[in-house]
């Protein structure tokens, strides 16, 4: 089933995770200006606080996971108060605070057996595409997931992997971060009080779940509310009241969300034409996917692929 959800991995596999896993001892701070669009963070070791900038400082537990949405910095600590030490600028380029390299020497960097260092696991995602921000636009700037008080086998996976020298160890941590990053928004989503996006919960409903399976599974079929009706065995009435109610929009204004979605993601991803695009997505022409994608995007499908095109500093954002 190809739900906004399960797409997310597939739009940032392409682009790959950047891990990292950083050994420190107190004091330390670490302050982050790589401008990803999504971060995962997890204390391995010790505990932490993650000073978002301009937002209160959020307590990370031993193995809290917490999911950093949009690319203004944010610091992670071992106190509030402790000042930033080291400068993380991404592609393994850190420096300190006055933009001198990072030396081997400062005290929050040396080990010298100290039991009480922290270990910071870090994966950033390089996201890119309209179906991945329908997931992110639904996350605070700071998602925190506490640890499970069973324990995690996916936690557990990586703790493991990570003590092992074996070859393929960096394939096996980018798969198993994948791993936690959805299973991370899987238990975010079922908190109470997340603000979950609603079609997140109706895939749960047995009406309004098997027809978002439908549509996610072959947007391009010629759906009609009467034909999506016929399929889940409910009148046309009773399905697009529920629908509605459930999802927050009726059957035909989500299916065409869906499509210009997908179709926004095809025009930044390859070169076929705005026709085959329309036609791969369930439009008649290039026109029909023209007058849709402008209705639900707000651009032009010529004009959104020249946007996704042009050279721009840095990753693509999602701003918070």
């Amino acid at each position: 089933m190809r739900d906004a959800l399960s797409s997310l991995l597939q739009d940032v596999r392409p682009e790959g995770v950047i891990f990292d896993r950083s050994t420190v001892r107190p004091p330390w701070s670490l302050r982050v200006v790589e401008a990803a669009p999504l971060t995962l963070l997890t204390m391995l070791g010790g505990e932490a606080w993650l000073r978002p900038d301009g937002g209160a400082p959020v307590p990370l537990r031993h193995r809290d996971v917490a999911l950093v949405v949009g690319t203004a910095p944010y610091e992670v600590a071992d106190a509030p108060e402790t000042t930033p030490l080291v400068v993380v600028h991404g592609n393994d380029h850190c420096t300190t605070p006055d933009g001198l390299a990072v030396d081997e020497g400062l005290p929050m960097c040396r080990m010298d057996g100290d039991p009480a260092r922290s270990v910071v696991l870090k994966g950033t995602y390089r996201i890119r595409g309209s179906v991945a921000r329908r997931v992110l636009t639904a996350l605070p700037r700071v998602a925190l997931v506490p640890a499970d008080p069973a324990g995690s086998p996916t936690m557990q996976m990586i703790v493991q992997e990570i003590g092992r020298d074996k070859p393929g160890q960096r394939v096996v941590l980018d798969r198993l971060l994948d791993l936690l990053l959805v299973a991370t928004l899987r238990d975010w989503f079922d908190r109470p009080g997340s603000c979950t996006p609603r079609w997140y919960h109706a895939h749960g409903d047995l009406v309004v779940g098997p027809a978002l399976r439908l549509l996610h599974d072959d947007p391009a079929h010629p759906w009609t509310v009467a034909t999506l009706a016929a399929k889940i065995g409910i009148s046309r009435a009773a399905f697009a009241k529920r629908f509605t109610e459930l999802v927050g929009q009726a059957p035909m204004a989500y299916l065409a969300d869906w499509r210009t979605c997908l179709a926004a993601d095809l025009l930044r991803q390859t070169d076929a034409t705005v026709d085959a695009i329309a036609r791969q997505v369930g439009y008649a022409n290039g026109y029909a996917l023209s007058v849709a994608f402008k209705r639900t995007q707000g651009v032009r499908p010529s004009e959104h692929r020249a946007a996704s095109r042009t050279p721009v500093p840095g990753p693509e954002t999602v701003d918070r």
